[in-house]
């Protein structure tokens, strides 16, 4: 049906190393696992943050390339579809599993998850780009590039619709 739709958009960190696997032919899949926090409204009408993971696969030369700098903790923000595998397992049972395609990945923030400063001693590259990286899968729809507002730590910005008076 043309009228179908399987997109997905996240930011999230990464919860372990991420592991670079090769096929027979020589194309990289790349496997790693995101925690993305939802906030919710408990019982007693108090917020907490519920924590859900995501399984993420990234294919071909962009997995072989961004193996080196996906680490436990980072954070990422990728756009993919979601995929379902089946299957028989030696019991018997039908297995699935579903897990996220990949179509783009871009690095998100300095890698550290608390976002302090290097530790003494610590250069703070951690063999991070400088700058938030893009890699875009061949054949992947391209999302036109829309600047990025600079804003002061902790100031918000609201337009005048989304002031609720």
């Amino acid at each position: 049906m043309a009228g179908d739709l399987n997109v997905v958009a996240m930011v999230g960190r990464l919860t372990r190393d991420s592991e670079l696997r090769m096929t027979q032919s020589g194309n990289g899949i790349l496997r790693f696992s995101i925690a993305v926090n939802r906030r919710k409204r408990t019982a007693d009408g108090n917020w907490e943050d519920e924590a859900n993971f995501f399984d993420c696969s990234l294919f071909g030369k962009s997995a072989q390339t961004m193996a080196n700098y996906l680490k436990k903790g980072r954070q990422v923000a990728i756009q993919g579809e979601l995929r379902q595998d089946r299957w028989n397992g030696q019991d018997g049972q039908t297995r699935n599993r579903v897990e996220i395609a990949v179509n783009s990945l871009q690095l998100v923030g300095s890698g550290r998850q608390d976002g302090g400063a290097p530790a003494q001693g610590d250069s703070g590259a951690q063999d991070y780009p400088q700058r938030p990286y893009t890699m875009q899968q061949p054949g992947a729809p391209v999302a036109p590039a829309q600047p990025q507002p600079q804003m002061a730590p902790g100031v918000e910005q609201f337009d005048d619709d989304d002031i609720p008076f």
